[in-house]
Formats: C-alpha cells, structure tokens, sequence
C-alpha cells in the first residue's frame, strides 16, 4: 500500500510519456500552480467524464494559475486515442510502471463492487508554485469532482 500524500508534502517529481510519447514533467510547470490527478483507464465512461469535466473547465482553472495533468497507466498511444476521440485539451501522460501513481498513493488496495483489489485510486493533489502539496483528495468520484475542486479552491 503505497503512502498517501499529506498538505505541506513535496510532491514526487515526475517525468512521463504524454499522448505524443514526449516527456512531460512536473518541473515544467515549475512556478505555476498544477492539479494533478489520477485515474485508472483511458476510454471508460467515468475517467471519460472526468477528462471531459477538466477539459470544459481548463480555461478557468489556467486564468486562476493553474495546469492540469491526467495521469493513468495507460501507454501514450492510448491516451492519443483518448484525447482525440474526447477531444480533450488536458495535458495527459502515462504511467505504465505506476511507480509515480505509488508515490503519489494513488495506487494499491481499494473497493471495487465490494471486493478488495489493487488498482488506481481516484485521486487529485493539488501542487503549489513551489512543488508542495496544496491538497490531496483520494477516492474522489469521477462526476462532479472538477465543480467541487473549483468550488473548494474559490475559482
């Protein structure tokens, strides 16, 4: 079970393959705000929803400071295929080893239809200007997450 990150962590530095294979790293937003979250699959209606909702809301989140990365364990080729089909405009990389979904405690044991099993824990951790963790939210639902985000952070 990997450790969850508290407020007043620093958050894991990363760097991952986005939709086109180059790497994105946490580093390059350096001096900006950054939410990142974590889902557990391209292509599925909850995650869908979810990529869709950051998407629908990133002109807000950018003009309030803040940069989005959708981080699941899918290959780059399936996120090109996600974020072309959805038309999403979030910056989406892939994690394929989930060694940064573990350091972020975004994987390990959850509830899935009331039985125990190891995956990827929605979750969102909300990184400051200067690396540390703003917020971090695990087990979050896919719908209606951005609007309390917003809400939560005063947007």
């Amino acid at each position: 079970m990997s450790e969850r990150l508290q407020t007043g962590d620093t958050a894991p530095a990363f760097t991952l393959p986005d939709a086109d294979g180059n790497d994105a790293s946490l580093a390059d937003h350096k001096g900006r705000k950054v939410i990142v979250y974590f889902y557990p699959a391209a292509l599925t209606p909850g995650c869908t929803k979810q990529a869709c909702d950051f998407t629908d809301n990133l002109e807000l989140l950018a003009g309030a400071g803040y940069d989005v990365i959708g981080v699941s364990p899918d290959k780059p080729e399936k996120l090109a295929k996600f974020r072309e089909k959805e038309d999403l405009k979030v910056t989406l990389v892939g994690d394929p080893s989930k060694e940064v979904l573990a350091a972020y405690g975004a994987y390990g044991e959850k509830k899935l239809y009331g039985k125990v099993v190891t995956g990827v824990i929605r979750s969102t951790i909300v990184v400051d200007e200067e690396g540390k963790v703003e917020r971090a939210l695990y087990n979050v639902k896919a719908t209606g997450h951005v609007a309390k985000i917003i809400k939560d952070l005063g947007i």
